[in-house]
């Protein structure tokens, strides 16, 4: 059983590393996260950073892209992998959202998973980043991590979310996944995690033998 006050400490920690736990994905509006979020299923958020800048010059309100040509939004979004049925998720939900949504993303997770190509972790998402409610956005790095850290075994998103839904401070929630992602990237990766220059090393479960 992992203690309280060790994993109030390792946020605390994260908290002092990555003081700015911001989404990797560039947007300016609610739903451009939201179509953001869609393109980087397989796909990195440094490669859909490339692809969201053509994609709302050329389709600048949501009515543009509930309208737009499915061809060329494909030939768009192509580099992103998985282009057309992308494509139609994110024409389906951007008129979905003017429709049924006054043009707004919702803020209840019933009602995004309403949406075409959203499941939980956007879901989640959406909940933290754009209505600053309290969300677990469980991504490869979270898995990896809180099993590695020894916050789980489970590799099921869903059991993962809900256990960590449970132990972290529901104010902490969503920010303490950003961080995660973030020291996932920079020092605990899938191929060689750097646990000699890992600030919570000490209260890592793999760290100290007792996981894998």
């Amino acid at each position: 059983m992992f203690a309280d006050s060790d994993l109030l400490e390792i946020i605390r920690i994260l908290e002092e590393c990555y003081p700015e736990p911001v989404c990797a994905l560039n947007y300016s509006k609610d739903y451009e996260l939201l179509f953001s979020a869609r393109l980087s299923a397989q796909c990195t958020d440094a490669r859909v950073n490339m692809v969201t800048p053509v994609l709302f010059r050329r389709y600048p309100t949501l009515e543009a892209i509930a309208t737009a040509d499915m061809t060329e939004l494909e030939e768009i979004i192509r580099p992103c992998g998985f282009f057309r049925i992308k494509s139609r998720d994110i024409v389906a939900a951007a008129a979905m959202l003017i429709s049924e949504y006054d043009s707004r993303v919702p803020d209840e997770m019933e009602d995004l998973l309403r949406l075409p190509g959203v499941g939980r972790k956007t879901a989640n998402l959406m909940l933290g980043d754009i209505h600053n409610k309290p969300a677990v956005v469980v991504d490869t790095h979270c898995i990896r991590l809180s099993n590695r850290i020894g916050l789980t075994n489970e590799k099921n998103p869903v059991i993962i979310e809900a256990t960590l839904r449970d132990m972290l401070p529901s104010d902490k929630s969503s920010d303490f996944c950003h961080r995660l992602v973030l020291h996932g990237r920079a020092v605990c990766t899938a191929r060689r995690p750097d646990c000699m220059n890992c600030q919570i090393a000490g209260f890592c479960q793999c760290f100290h033998g007792e996981q894998k």
